[in-house]
């Protein structure tokens, strides 16, 4: 867009008239752009923001001058760019500080041959210089930046850098004759720089992704928040090409993705130096792995560390949820979970242990009013119990009823204006009835799994959890998501053999394991709720609507072979059993008896087929059903290996396990099943799925 087009608002800031196109000397003000610098191993790299954000930073930008620090989301809310510090800060998680640039100027680096933008002031030097240039068509300018970097504007299209190689001039050479020249490049159209697309402002589904052992979740030992930024990016590339007409027709907007963190957490503890003082100094950087990765599933089986896990998880959950909902106050669509490795089975344990709400679904309609009015009520008589009834128009305000009392913490209460003895009588009184409750609860479970467990065919699959208190979600997930999970296993050590096809999660009635063919470490959750009978896990459809080709080449090949071997048999008994019959008179009727028997053996021969062809429930899966688990529905979800990955499933063991976070199979059986719950549907179902 043309400087003229542009609202007086977005001036450059080049020079006073250089907003405005002069058709007399051909000078038109540059059209900034706005960058971050990103730091990975030691190495800056500045990334473009997208279009989007771009012109909401040069809009605030323009319309801020004069005001204190200005504030401004970008990446879909996760990030803050503040503009006075020009800063980048991460909303929902830690991470470091990236400076922020308005760039108009670049020059070629040296090492990757990316550019770089100029700082804004000698930005606007070089600009001014620029448009003297052009009014005047005087070229040949030379500018030298406060760190002795020579820039000459030859023409327009022809601008150099010259970086000194020495700090001085002592053997009286010239700038312009030390270092190699790089390209000079005025406006960001002109670098060929990926400025990404951005992404839809609408919100229509919120997932936590909850990681594994470790403080690394894929094969370039990457952070958790770096995976999911390669989730959520695959995603939006999903919903253009499956979910096109529902976009087109503003039905959805996008899937967000937030990541929880609990390592940080759990080493924090002082656990490392423990554990420093018993290591063995030998093979030293194998061991220290151990103690970072591996030793986080023994963490688990702790009592002690345990509970610290499932507090950091969930506590970290529901302040994302509360962050959010701070930020997206229009936000209306669901929650889901998801978890990789460990993290699944920390998730399938909290979503074993939530509480369902008082009132179920059946009676949920036509009750919220009352619900709501029985809990200010509830309110009323503890407040005056304790004597503080004079609070009542404070809770009343800031509508907390007895379910969002009992969650209510010291910081709450203080946010409400409450003072400190008010306050202490409140939090003793919430405490003791958590302590009553938990002892009843807990009693209580402790007879119905002893109950199940002698008694019936199905123990409770809370049996042999870890004893710890688990915390409670502020919300009712819609959906689990599994990647590459262990629960089965980790149920059937303790002792979970068989899982109750009535059963299902108290909050959550979706439930996916999804795995790679070669992960060592998930297991199948179907052959435990329906032992006896043999199936194989569903085929995930490739995102492109096909199965990969070497499976389809495999398949047919196995095919052939016991086509070739069948036909081979009958020909070897045809053939036998005309060699074994001696009367001459009666060939032609041995020959055709022989061929009956043939004809009646090749009939025979399929009998063995059905073992190696494709399992019913490849064919059928509607007709397996697999308990409530899933609300009836399939749970284990197996993904295509590729081609190169099929010639040794041993070497692709470990890449099989971390390759959820970039998998377009993977993301969008998430996306189908999400949207499902809301009646949007792709655009052309993918053959094979459910």
């Amino acid at each position: 867009m043309s400087a003229q087009e542009r609202p007086p608002a977005l001036p450059s800031r080049a020079a006073p008239d250089a907003a405005e196109w002069d058709a007399g000397n051909g000078y038109e003000a540059v059209a900034p752009h706005w960058f971050y610098c990103k730091v990975t191993g030691g190495r800056e790299r500045w990334l473009p923001f997208s279009t989007q954000d771009s012109e909401r930073l040069e809009e605030a930008h323009g319309a801020g001058k004069d005001k204190g620090d200005v504030v401004v989301p970008t990446s879909g809310g996760r990030y803050d760019v503040h503009l006075k510090q020009r800063q980048r800060v991460a909303v929902f998680w830690e991470e470091e500080v990236s400076e922020v640039r308005r760039c108009t100027w670049f020059y070629k680096g040296d090492k990757d041959n990316k550019y770089v933008p100029y700082s804004e002031s000698f930005s606007e030097e070089l600009e001014e210089a620029y448009m003297i240039a052009v009014t005047l068509d005087e070229w040949k300018k030379k500018l030298e930046s406060p760190s002795r970097e020579v820039i000459i504007l030859h023409n327009p299209k022809l601008m150099v850098h010259y970086h000194p190689a020495a700090t001085s001039d002592d053997w009286g050479s010239t700038p312009t004759e030390q270092g190699r020249p790089r390209t000079v490049k005025r406006g960001v159209e002109n670098i060929a720089a990926e400025i990404p697309n951005g992404e839809p402002l609408q919100i229509d589904h919120l997932v936590f992704v909850v990681h594994g052992i470790g403080p690394a979740c894929d094969i370039r030992f990457r952070s958790i928040v770096q995976c999911v930024n390669d989730f959520r990016s695959v995603s939006l590339s999903m919903l253009q090409a499956h979910f096109r007409k529902a976009q087109e027709q503003q039905q959805i907007g996008r899937v967000e993705f937030l990541p929880v963190n609990w390592h940080s957490s759990l080493h924090s503890t002082g656990v490392d130096v423990d554990l420093e003082r018993i290591t063995l100094p030998s093979i030293s950087r194998l061991r220290h792995f151990i103690n970072d990765t591996i030793l986080d599933a023994f963490f688990y089986n702790s009592s002690t560390y345990c509970q610290t896990i499932l507090d950091t998880v969930a506590s970290e959950m529901n302040r994302l949820y509360l962050l959010f909902l701070q930020r997206n106050p229009d936000f209306k669509g669901g929650v889901s979970i998801a978890g990789h490795s460990l993290g699944s089975l920390i998730l399938f344990d909290l979503l074993t242990n939530q509480k369902a709400a008082p009132e179920d679904e059946h009676s949920r309609e036509g009750t919220e009013v009352t619900s709501s009015s029985r809990g200010a009520e509830e309110v009323k008589e503890i407040l005056k119990k304790l004597d503080l009834s004079e609070y009542c128009p404070v809770f009343e305000k800031e509508k907390i009823d007895g379910e969002a009392l009992f969650l209510c913490a010291e910081r709450n209460l203080e946010e409400m204006g409450i003072p400190l003895g008010p306050r202490m009588k409140l939090l003793h009184y919430i405490s003791s009835r958590r302590e009553v409750q938990d002892t009843k609860e807990q009693s209580a479970a402790g007879q119905h799994s002893t109950t199940a467990s002698r008694d019936g065919p199905y123990p409770d699959v809370s049996l042999g959890q870890v004893s710890a208190n688990y915390p409670q979600l502020l919300y009712k997930p819609a959906i689990f998501f599994a990647f590459g999970s262990p629960i089965g296993m980790f149920l059937t050590v303790r002792g979970v053999k068989r899982i109750n096809p009535d059963y299902s999660l108290p909050t959550c009635k979706g439930f996916f394991n999804i795995f790679h063919p070669f992960d060592p470490v998930a297991y199948r959750i179907e052959p435990m709720i329906v032992p006896d009978l043999e199936f194989e896990p569903m085929l995930l459809p490739h995102h492109k609507g096909r199965k990969r080709m070497h499976l389809e080449l495999k398949e047919g090949l196995t095919r052939m072979s016991v086509d070739l071997k069948n036909n081979l048999l009958g020909s070897l008994r045809v053939a036998w059993q005309s060699f074994t019959r001696a009367p001459l008179a009666a060939v032609e009727g041995v020959s055709s008896e022989g061929e009956a028997e043939a004809e009646a053996s090749t009939e025979k021969q399929p009998d063995p087929k059905p073992e190696e062809a494709p399992a019913p429930a490849k064919e059928d899966p509607s007709l397996i059903i697999v308990g409530k688990l899933n609300g009836g529905n399939r749970i284990d979800y197996v993904l295509q290996e590729k081609p190169i990955e099929s010639f040794n499933e041993y070497l692709f063991a470990l890449q099989g396990h971390l390759c959820y976070w970039e998998s377009e199979d993977t993301v969008l059986l998430v996306l189908k099943e999400i949207y499902q719950t809301i009646g949007v549907t792709l655009d052309q179902p993918l053959p094979g799925s459910q």
